[in-house]
Protein backbone atom coordinates (compact mmCIF):
# COMPACT_ATOMS: atom_id res chain seq x y z
CA UNK A 1 0.00 0.00 0.00
CA UNK A 2 1.10 3.76 -1.03
CA UNK A 3 0.21 7.22 -1.30
CA UNK A 4 0.82 8.13 -4.88
CA UNK A 5 2.09 11.94 -4.91
CA UNK A 6 2.86 12.34 -8.53
CA UNK A 7 2.74 9.86 -11.45
CA UNK A 8 6.69 8.91 -10.49
CA UNK A 9 6.64 8.65 -6.70
CA UNK A 10 4.81 6.74 -4.13
CA UNK A 11 4.98 7.11 -0.72
CA UNK A 12 4.48 3.35 1.12
CA UNK A 13 2.41 3.20 3.84
CA UNK A 14 3.73 0.13 6.01
CA UNK A 15 2.37 -1.40 8.50
CA UNK A 16 3.84 -2.43 11.65
CA UNK A 17 1.11 -3.94 13.75
CA UNK A 18 2.96 -7.68 12.56
CA UNK A 19 6.31 -6.59 13.66
CA UNK A 20 4.36 -6.12 17.57
CA UNK A 21 2.65 -9.69 17.64
CA UNK A 22 3.06 -11.34 14.34
CA UNK A 23 5.05 -14.49 13.88
CA UNK A 24 8.23 -14.53 12.69
CA UNK A 25 7.53 -14.61 8.94
CA UNK A 26 5.49 -11.85 9.98
CA UNK A 27 7.75 -9.58 11.76
CA UNK A 28 10.56 -10.55 8.70
CA UNK A 29 8.54 -9.04 6.08
CA UNK A 30 6.82 -6.17 7.66
CA UNK A 31 10.93 -5.32 9.09
CA UNK A 32 12.07 -6.17 5.74
CA UNK A 33 9.35 -3.24 4.09
CA UNK A 34 10.13 -0.70 6.64
CA UNK A 35 14.13 -0.87 5.68
CA UNK A 36 12.71 -1.20 2.09
CA UNK A 37 10.89 1.79 1.94
CA UNK A 38 13.26 4.13 4.05
CA UNK A 39 16.03 2.63 1.43
CA UNK A 40 14.25 4.08 -1.68
CA UNK A 41 12.75 7.14 -0.30
CA UNK A 42 14.08 7.92 3.21
CA UNK A 43 10.66 8.35 4.10
CA UNK A 44 7.19 6.74 4.75
CA UNK A 45 3.84 6.27 6.23
CA UNK A 46 3.82 3.60 9.32
CA UNK A 47 0.60 2.68 10.90
CA UNK A 48 0.12 -0.33 13.59
CA UNK A 49 2.83 2.22 15.33
CA UNK A 50 1.48 1.40 19.18
CA UNK A 51 0.50 5.13 19.77
CA UNK A 52 -2.93 5.79 20.22
CA UNK A 53 -5.09 7.68 18.53
CA UNK A 54 -7.03 8.82 21.33
CA UNK A 55 -3.57 9.76 22.50
CA UNK A 56 -2.36 11.80 19.71
CA UNK A 57 -5.70 13.63 19.38
CA UNK A 58 -5.01 14.37 23.08
CA UNK A 59 -1.65 15.75 22.62
CA UNK A 60 -3.01 17.90 19.42
CA UNK A 61 -5.48 19.26 22.38
CA UNK A 62 -2.65 20.31 24.83
CA UNK A 63 -0.60 21.65 21.95
CA UNK A 64 -3.66 23.82 20.71
CA UNK A 65 -4.26 24.95 24.59
CA UNK A 66 -0.62 25.57 24.63
CA UNK A 67 -0.46 27.93 21.56
CA UNK A 68 -3.91 29.19 22.46
CA UNK A 69 -2.00 30.83 25.36
CA UNK A 70 -1.18 34.91 24.88
CA UNK A 71 2.34 35.65 23.99
CA UNK A 72 3.14 36.96 27.46
CA UNK A 73 2.09 33.55 29.03
CA UNK A 74 3.71 31.63 26.37
CA UNK A 75 7.36 33.77 26.94
CA UNK A 76 7.26 32.33 30.61
CA UNK A 77 8.84 29.41 29.27
CA UNK A 78 11.30 30.95 26.83
CA UNK A 79 14.23 29.31 24.37
CA UNK A 80 17.25 30.29 26.10
CA UNK A 81 19.74 32.08 24.29
CA UNK A 82 21.84 30.25 21.65
CA UNK A 83 20.99 26.98 19.90
CA UNK A 84 21.95 25.03 22.82
CA UNK A 85 20.18 24.24 25.67
CA UNK A 86 17.18 23.54 22.36
CA UNK A 87 13.97 23.44 24.82
CA UNK A 88 11.15 25.69 25.62
CA UNK A 89 9.06 28.29 23.42
CA UNK A 90 10.42 29.65 20.24
CA UNK A 91 7.99 32.86 19.16
CA UNK A 92 8.15 33.39 15.22
CA UNK A 93 11.04 34.25 13.29
CA UNK A 94 12.88 33.40 16.50
CA UNK A 95 14.30 30.21 15.00
CA UNK A 96 16.23 30.00 11.31
CA UNK A 97 15.75 26.53 9.46
CA UNK A 98 18.20 26.02 7.03
CA UNK A 99 20.12 23.10 4.89
CA UNK A 100 23.86 21.79 5.52
CA UNK A 101 24.48 22.86 2.06
CA UNK A 102 22.97 26.30 2.79
CA UNK A 103 25.21 26.61 5.66
CA UNK A 104 28.44 25.96 4.22
CA UNK A 105 27.95 28.95 1.80
CA UNK A 106 30.27 31.33 1.93
CA UNK A 107 28.40 34.02 1.98
CA UNK A 108 26.35 32.79 5.12
CA UNK A 109 29.87 32.39 6.60
CA UNK A 110 30.99 35.98 5.93
CA UNK A 111 27.86 37.05 7.59
CA UNK A 112 28.06 34.64 10.58
CA UNK A 113 24.31 33.25 9.55
CA UNK A 114 22.58 36.98 9.22
CA UNK A 115 21.76 36.17 4.91
CA UNK A 116 19.99 32.91 5.78
CA UNK A 117 17.27 35.84 8.18
CA UNK A 118 16.27 37.53 5.19
CA UNK A 119 13.22 35.18 4.37
CA UNK A 120 11.70 34.57 8.16
CA UNK A 121 10.39 31.42 9.13
CA UNK A 122 6.66 32.20 9.97
CA UNK A 123 6.22 29.45 13.32
CA UNK A 124 6.34 28.83 16.20
CA UNK A 125 7.48 25.87 18.61
CA UNK A 126 7.93 24.54 21.80
CA UNK A 127 10.82 21.70 22.66
CA UNK A 128 10.30 19.24 25.40
CA UNK A 129 13.13 16.44 26.50
CA UNK A 130 13.88 14.04 28.85
CA UNK A 131 13.69 15.06 32.49
CA UNK A 132 16.65 13.16 32.96
CA UNK A 133 18.88 15.04 30.42
CA UNK A 134 21.14 17.71 32.59
CA UNK A 135 22.96 18.94 29.44
CA UNK A 136 19.39 19.68 27.75
CA UNK A 137 17.28 20.74 30.62
CA UNK A 138 13.31 21.17 30.32
CA UNK A 139 11.93 24.50 30.15
CA UNK A 140 8.61 24.49 31.61
CA UNK A 141 5.78 26.87 31.92
CA UNK A 142 4.79 27.33 35.74
CA UNK A 143 1.79 24.84 36.38
CA UNK A 144 -1.11 27.32 37.13
CA UNK A 145 -0.55 28.76 33.71
CA UNK A 146 -1.47 25.21 31.90
CA UNK A 147 -2.12 22.66 34.61
CA UNK A 148 -1.45 19.27 33.32
CA UNK A 149 0.67 20.19 30.47
CA UNK A 150 3.97 19.32 32.06
CA UNK A 151 2.57 15.99 33.52
CA UNK A 152 1.16 14.82 29.88
CA UNK A 153 4.16 16.25 27.92
CA UNK A 154 6.56 13.99 29.86
CA UNK A 155 3.95 10.67 29.63
CA UNK A 156 3.59 11.45 26.23
CA UNK A 157 7.80 11.69 25.43
CA UNK A 158 8.40 8.21 26.85
CA UNK A 159 5.33 6.48 25.14
CA UNK A 160 6.28 7.89 21.53
CA UNK A 161 10.00 6.49 22.92
CA UNK A 162 8.11 3.10 22.98
CA UNK A 163 7.34 3.74 19.40
CA UNK A 164 10.65 4.47 18.50
CA UNK A 165 12.26 1.41 19.91
CA UNK A 166 9.89 -0.81 17.90
CA UNK A 167 10.79 1.13 14.72
CA UNK A 168 14.82 0.68 15.90
CA UNK A 169 14.09 -2.93 16.28
CA UNK A 170 12.12 -3.63 12.91
CA UNK A 171 15.83 -1.41 11.78
CA UNK A 172 17.72 -3.61 13.16
CA UNK A 173 16.15 -6.65 11.48
CA UNK A 174 15.51 -5.62 7.90
CA UNK A 175 19.12 -4.64 7.73
CA UNK A 176 20.13 -8.12 9.08
CA UNK A 177 22.51 -6.47 11.83
CA UNK A 178 24.38 -8.91 13.99
CA UNK A 179 23.54 -8.75 17.63
CA UNK A 180 26.56 -7.00 18.50
CA UNK A 181 25.35 -3.98 16.19
CA UNK A 182 22.26 -4.33 17.21
CA UNK A 183 23.19 -3.99 20.48
CA UNK A 184 25.56 -1.14 20.00
CA UNK A 185 22.47 0.68 18.20
CA UNK A 186 20.32 0.38 21.45
CA UNK A 187 22.86 1.72 23.77
CA UNK A 188 23.80 4.69 21.43
CA UNK A 189 19.43 5.58 21.56
CA UNK A 190 19.13 5.60 25.30
CA UNK A 191 15.94 7.91 24.89
CA UNK A 192 17.21 10.61 26.88
CA UNK A 193 18.19 12.80 24.23
CA UNK A 194 15.25 12.57 22.13
CA UNK A 195 13.36 15.84 21.28
CA UNK A 196 9.22 16.47 21.18
CA UNK A 197 8.31 19.27 19.68
CA UNK A 198 4.94 21.35 19.50
CA UNK A 199 4.97 23.15 16.16
CA UNK A 200 2.02 25.76 15.16
CA UNK A 201 2.38 27.58 11.66
CA UNK A 202 -0.66 30.70 12.24
CA UNK A 203 -2.47 31.76 9.80
CA UNK A 204 -0.16 34.18 6.73
CA UNK A 205 -1.33 35.59 3.59
CA UNK A 206 -0.45 32.87 1.22
CA UNK A 207 1.32 35.86 -1.24
CA UNK A 208 3.85 35.59 1.43
CA UNK A 209 5.13 31.94 0.84
CA UNK A 210 4.10 32.28 -2.65
CA UNK A 211 6.86 35.36 -2.88
CA UNK A 212 9.46 34.10 -0.91
CA UNK A 213 8.67 37.18 2.03
CA UNK A 214 7.95 34.53 4.94
CA UNK A 215 8.35 30.96 4.92
CA UNK A 216 6.95 28.18 6.95
CA UNK A 217 10.17 25.91 7.44
CA UNK A 218 12.29 25.71 4.14
CA UNK A 219 14.41 22.68 2.91
CA UNK A 220 16.58 20.90 5.09
CA UNK A 221 17.34 17.30 6.71
CA UNK A 222 16.99 16.27 10.08
CA UNK A 223 20.15 15.83 12.23
CA UNK A 224 18.67 13.31 14.19
CA UNK A 225 18.71 9.59 13.16
CA UNK A 226 15.02 9.13 12.35
CA UNK A 227 12.39 11.88 12.80
CA UNK A 228 8.53 10.12 13.76
CA UNK A 229 5.80 12.78 12.66
CA UNK A 230 2.21 13.46 13.26
CA UNK A 231 0.46 16.21 11.47
CA UNK A 232 -3.27 17.14 11.12
CA UNK A 233 -5.27 17.54 8.23
CA UNK A 234 -3.67 20.91 6.87
CA UNK A 235 -1.11 19.89 4.26
CA UNK A 236 2.26 21.84 3.29
CA UNK A 237 4.82 18.46 4.29
CA UNK A 238 6.73 18.18 1.14
CA UNK A 239 9.10 15.69 0.22
CA UNK A 240 12.08 16.18 -2.34
CA UNK A 241 12.27 13.61 -4.43
CA UNK A 242 15.79 11.77 -4.13
CA UNK A 243 15.65 10.37 -7.49
CA UNK A 244 15.79 14.25 -8.79
CA UNK A 245 16.50 17.07 -7.22
CA UNK A 246 14.76 19.91 -7.04
CA UNK A 247 11.54 18.30 -7.37
CA UNK A 248 9.32 18.33 -4.35
CA UNK A 249 6.21 16.29 -3.57
CA UNK A 250 3.67 16.88 -0.81
CA UNK A 251 3.23 13.92 1.68
CA UNK A 252 -0.35 14.12 1.75
CA UNK A 253 -2.03 13.57 5.40
CA UNK A 254 -3.15 9.90 5.87
CA UNK A 255 -5.23 9.66 9.14
CA UNK A 256 -3.94 7.26 11.29
CA UNK A 257 -0.58 7.50 10.44
CA UNK A 258 2.89 8.97 11.56
CA UNK A 259 5.60 9.65 8.83
CA UNK A 260 9.08 8.80 9.33
CA UNK A 261 11.94 10.27 7.97
CA UNK A 262 15.44 9.12 7.97
CA UNK A 263 17.70 11.51 9.44
CA UNK A 264 21.83 12.48 9.15
CA UNK A 265 22.83 9.58 11.63
CA UNK A 266 20.86 6.64 10.96
CA UNK A 267 22.59 7.89 7.07
CA UNK A 268 26.04 7.65 8.77
CA UNK A 269 25.58 4.62 10.66
CA UNK A 270 24.13 2.55 7.84
CA UNK A 271 27.29 4.00 6.06
CA UNK A 272 25.67 4.04 2.49
CA UNK A 273 26.17 0.12 1.90
CA UNK A 274 23.17 -1.51 0.47
CA UNK A 275 23.29 -5.61 2.39
CA UNK A 276 23.64 -7.58 -1.08
CA UNK A 277 24.57 -10.83 -0.57
CA UNK A 278 21.35 -12.26 -0.57
CA UNK A 279 19.96 -10.77 -4.11
CA UNK A 280 19.67 -11.74 -7.68
CA UNK A 281 22.76 -10.61 -9.40
CA UNK A 282 21.01 -7.99 -11.35
CA UNK A 283 19.30 -6.59 -8.51
CA UNK A 284 22.87 -6.50 -6.14
CA UNK A 285 24.84 -4.32 -9.19
CA UNK A 286 21.40 -1.99 -8.52
CA UNK A 287 21.87 -1.65 -5.18
CA UNK A 288 25.96 -1.50 -5.32
CA UNK A 289 25.11 1.81 -7.53
CA UNK A 290 22.98 3.03 -4.66
CA UNK A 291 24.38 6.64 -2.92
CA UNK A 292 23.00 5.91 0.89
CA UNK A 293 21.45 2.29 1.94
CA UNK A 294 19.71 4.97 4.51
CA UNK A 295 19.42 8.14 2.60
CA UNK A 296 18.29 11.52 5.32
CA UNK A 297 15.46 12.51 3.41
CA UNK A 298 15.06 16.33 2.46
CA UNK A 299 11.82 17.63 2.90
CA UNK A 300 9.92 21.21 3.75
CA UNK A 301 6.75 23.13 5.24
CA UNK A 302 5.25 25.04 2.58
CA UNK A 303 2.51 26.09 1.13
CA UNK A 304 -0.29 23.64 0.78
CA UNK A 305 -1.80 22.13 -2.12
CA UNK A 306 -4.56 24.31 -3.42
CA UNK A 307 -7.86 22.26 -4.27
CA UNK A 308 -9.67 24.12 -7.44
CA UNK A 309 -11.49 27.43 -6.88
CA UNK A 310 -9.08 27.74 -3.66
CA UNK A 311 -6.58 30.44 -4.67
CA UNK A 312 -7.34 34.37 -5.28
CA UNK A 313 -5.89 37.61 -4.09
CA UNK A 314 -5.73 38.04 0.02
CA UNK A 315 -5.80 33.89 0.81
CA UNK A 316 -4.97 33.26 4.24
CA UNK A 317 -3.26 30.04 4.90
CA UNK A 318 -4.99 27.53 7.41
CA UNK A 319 -3.02 27.08 10.79
CA UNK A 320 -1.47 24.24 10.61
CA UNK A 321 -0.23 21.49 13.55
CA UNK A 322 2.31 18.54 13.76
CA UNK A 323 4.03 16.79 16.33
CA UNK A 324 7.83 15.81 15.24
CA UNK A 325 9.75 13.72 17.75
CA UNK A 326 13.32 13.25 16.72
CA UNK A 327 15.17 10.14 17.93
CA UNK A 328 18.95 11.11 18.21
CA UNK A 329 21.76 9.41 19.74
CA UNK A 330 22.76 10.88 23.28
CA UNK A 331 24.44 13.72 23.53
CA UNK A 332 28.03 12.59 23.97
CA UNK A 333 27.65 9.30 21.61
CA UNK A 334 30.55 9.18 18.78
CA UNK A 335 28.32 8.46 15.72
CA UNK A 336 30.75 6.13 13.28
CA UNK A 337 29.72 3.34 10.69
CA UNK A 338 28.53 0.23 12.46
CA UNK A 339 30.94 -2.41 12.05
CA UNK A 340 29.03 -4.99 10.32
CA UNK A 341 28.36 -2.31 7.56
CA UNK A 342 32.37 -1.96 7.55
CA UNK A 343 34.37 -4.44 5.38
CA UNK A 344 37.31 -4.46 2.92
CA UNK A 345 35.28 -3.86 -0.35
CA UNK A 346 32.96 -1.15 1.83
CA UNK A 347 35.26 1.19 3.51
CA UNK A 348 33.44 3.72 5.90
CA UNK A 349 32.23 6.50 4.31
CA UNK A 350 32.16 9.15 7.02
CA UNK A 351 34.39 10.29 9.67
CA UNK A 352 33.25 9.63 13.39
CA UNK A 353 31.64 12.04 15.29
CA UNK A 354 30.20 13.66 18.07
CA UNK A 355 26.52 13.60 18.42
CA UNK A 356 27.14 17.13 20.35
CA UNK A 357 29.20 18.13 18.04
CA UNK A 358 27.33 17.46 14.74
CA UNK A 359 24.72 18.89 16.09
CA UNK A 360 26.41 22.27 16.96
CA UNK A 361 27.81 22.64 13.56
CA UNK A 362 24.24 22.14 12.16
CA UNK A 363 22.36 24.24 14.46
CA UNK A 364 24.80 27.31 14.69
CA UNK A 365 22.86 29.48 12.79
CA UNK A 366 19.42 28.67 14.19
CA UNK A 367 19.13 31.06 16.62
CA UNK A 368 22.19 33.16 16.16
CA UNK A 369 20.34 36.29 16.98
CA UNK A 370 16.98 37.90 17.45
CA UNK A 371 15.11 39.17 14.45
CA UNK A 372 15.79 42.98 14.56
CA UNK A 373 12.37 43.70 14.99
CA UNK A 374 11.13 40.96 17.05
CA UNK A 375 10.49 42.57 20.20
CA UNK A 376 8.58 45.44 18.47
CA UNK A 377 6.42 43.14 16.78
CA UNK A 378 5.79 40.49 19.44
CA UNK A 379 5.23 43.55 22.52
CA UNK A 380 7.66 41.10 24.65
CA UNK A 381 10.78 40.39 26.27
CA UNK A 382 11.99 37.39 27.84
CA UNK A 383 11.56 35.87 30.67
CA UNK A 384 13.33 34.66 33.75
CA UNK A 385 13.54 30.49 32.89
CA UNK A 386 11.55 28.16 34.54
CA UNK A 387 13.83 24.98 34.84
CA UNK A 388 11.57 23.36 38.05
CA UNK A 389 10.37 19.53 36.69
CA UNK A 390 7.28 18.42 36.98
CA UNK A 391 6.06 17.87 40.34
Amino acid sequence: MSVTVDQQLSIPIVDLSAFRSGSLQQRQNAAQGLTSACQSLGFVYIVGHGVSPELVQEAFDWSKRFYDLSHEDKMKAPHPPGSSPHRGYSHPGLEKVYSKKESEDDAVKESQGRSLRQVMDFKESYEIGSEENPAQPNVWLPEEILPGFCAFMTSFYWELNKAARLVLEAFSQGLSLTDNDKDLLFRLHSGHNNQLRLLHYPPVPADKLKNLIMSRMPAHTDWSSFTMLFQDDCGGLELENPHNAGDFVPATPVPGTLVLNIGDMLQRLSNGMAHITHLPQEEALLRLLMVDTFQSANHRVTLPTLKEGQDGPGRITRARYSIPYFVGPDDTAVIQCLPSRVDEKHPAKYAPVKFQDYGGMRSKYAYQQEPANATAHQGAVRLPYNWVGCE
